[in-house]
């Protein structure tokens, strides 16, 4: 699962909108809290500096990560991930996205982006291989789950009145 705050969501779709019909991205930064909980606390926004088609591709400055990776030295937080936007196609990895994975532990958040508007954020990391993404849970760090609601008589919310098996 990936934890951030409403704030940077709010930032990058943001910046996925300002970027169509482009492809915007950037550096996820924070912490791994357990094996599969990671934690962003902020994000270093960059120019998308592909030399390829820049509605189809993504690339952060080299020298940003760098800069980013230097400043984050002997301090708990280390780049956990890159965001980037998917301009007129899902919030899914590409085949594209695929090709450029090096860093498996790396969480990929991709906003999708249909006429000029954001319309889901997804987080994707790669398997052990790097031969495929898989899905992980997105939340932000003010997220709560919902009372538990029960139609009249139907206390497990099965839709049947009674306790479960009844």
């Amino acid at each position: 699962m990936i934890i951030l705050p409403p704030s940077l969501l709010r930032r990058i779709v943001d910046l996925a909108e300002a970027a169509y019909p482009e492809e915007c991205c950037g550096l996820l930064i924070g912490r791994f809290r357990a094996p599969d909980r990671v934690a962003v606390s902020h994000i270093a926004e960059s120019p998308n500096v592909t030399k390829g088609d820049p509605r189809r591709n993504f690339e952060v400055d080299p020298q940003i990560r760098f800069d980013t990776e230097r400043g984050l030295r002997g301090k708990p937080e280390h780049i956990i991930g890159f965001y980037h936007s998917h301009p007129d196609h899902r919030a899914q990895p590409s085949l594209t996205d695929l090709s450029r994975v090096f860093e498996n532990d790396m969480v990929w958040l991709i906003t999708s982006v249909i006429d000029a508007q954001a319309v889901l954020t997804t987080a994707h990391v790669p398997d052990a291989d790097g031969r495929q993404f898989r899905p992980i849970p997105l939340r932000t760090d003010d997220w709560k789950a919902y009372d538990r609601r029960w139609r009249d008589g139907d206390r497990d919310g099965d839709g049947n009145e009674g306790g479960p098996g009844q």
